[in-house]
């Protein structure tokens, strides 16, 4: 039997050739999941300086300023030191609920971001339910801190995970009625649709304006989900308990902290999204329209732009929540439960009542 070796080679390269395909496919899918992560983390270091600086103009005092120029590298600093410190573990505990409950709280909330209209056809996915993707994926973070309080094997960490379960249960129920008054609204469950919803009537087509309702009960429900103040109640740091995270020590400690402000700047993201237009920019072109329509293009301009507007609106709502934490008190747990079931919630059925009939009247 004789072998034809050109054919063995060409055999050999093409099939060379597919592999290298399928590297560069596999390459081409990892590599805008990396600039959203590499993003997202460049982000959250951006929160915690402008945290620190805006709380020390508050309090009138100095705040970071040795670790980098302005002191924009102490978040970094205090990140490498939280990796270089021991991890403790209860000798009684759960370990593997131990280990597990930080992560699947930062996994859970990262996996969110995938569904955030960044810009004009810049979004990592464009699902048909993105926004209840977001509150499907979001609803998992509490059992992270739940498996996390209980595996401390400590009654007051249990006790925190307890709260920290209620809290969210209370203020989820909410927070997806005011959703689904926008989905009803837009005729969508996607982002992408909704922000594009609202840019057919410009500035005026946002829904800040059609549901100024929601849009409280909204914000108001996602300050509790992130558990910032006054709704810290789990994880009150300033208390001698810390809640959930009061056995934790080192990089798992500091994933509670990342993980709060993950969701502190996805909350803000879907304010923007789904109530100021998300990348719409509107208020300009009443001066400059011609200029601002190559925001509609492909090219880099466009998408630098859509991307700049987004995060203008997202870091405002940001700064409105670290006013907020050095502004009002703590609430009491029973305070904090009684308005989220007693007010919150009947005003967004409510608000998704009327919502309900003013489009069926529209039919």
């Amino acid at each position: 039997m004789i072998i034809d070796t050109t054919k063995v080679q060409d055999i050999n390269s093409f099939s060379g050739l597919e592999s290298f395909k399928e590297v560069y496919g596999i390459l081409w899918i990892l590599v805008p999941i990396l600039i959203l992560v590499l993003g997202i983390t460049l982000s959250v270091l951006a929160i915690v300086w402008l945290e620190r600086e805006i709380s020390a103009g508050v309090q009138q005092r100095i705040g970071p300023e040795y670790a980098g120029p302005f002191g924009i590298l102490q978040a970094l600093a205090d990140g490498t030191k939280l990796l270089f410190k021991e991890n403790l573990i209860p000798s009684r505990g759960d370990i593997r609920l131990f280990s597990i409950g930080p992560s699947l709280s930062v996994i859970s909330i990262l996996i969110s971001y995938s569904v955030i209209p960044f810009g004009y056809n810049f979004v990592l996915s464009d699902f048909n339910i993105g926004v209840f993707l977001w509150i499907a994926i979001s609803s998992i973070a509490p059992i992270g801190l739940l498996m996390s309080g209980y595996g401390s094997n400590n009654k007051y960490s249990f006790l925190g995970g307890l709260r920290a379960a209620a809290q969210s249960i209370s203020y989820e129920i909410p927070l997806t009625l005011c959703v689904l008054s926008i989905s009803l609204l837009s005729n969508s469950l996607s982002t992408v649709d909704i922000v594009d919803a609202q840019s057919k009537y410009g500035f005026w087509g946002w829904n800040l304006w059609r549901q100024p309702m929601g849009f409280i009960v909204f914000l108001i429900s996602s300050l509790a989900e992130c558990e910032r103040l006054p709704f810290d109640l789990p994880e009150a740091e300033e208390e001698l308990v810390a809640g959930y995270q009061t056995e934790y020590s080192g990089i798992r400690f500091g994933l509670f902290y990342v993980a709060s402000y993950l969701n502190l700047f996805i909350s803000s993201l879907f304010v923007t999204v789904l109530y100021l237009g998300g990348s719409n920019i509107s208020i300009p072109y009443i001066f400059v329209s011609e200029f601002f329509e190559i925001n509609k293009t492909y090219g880099v301009f466009g998408t630098t732009s859509d991307l700049f507007i987004t995060l203008a609106k997202s870091y405002f709502f940001l700064f409105v929540s670290i006013i907020t934490r050095w502004s009002l008190p703590r609430l009491r747990m029973d305070q904090l439960l009684n308005l989220g079931w007693k007010f919150l919630l009947p005003i967004s059925v409510g608000n998704l009542l009327l919502t309900t009939s003013s489009q069926l009247f529209s039919l």
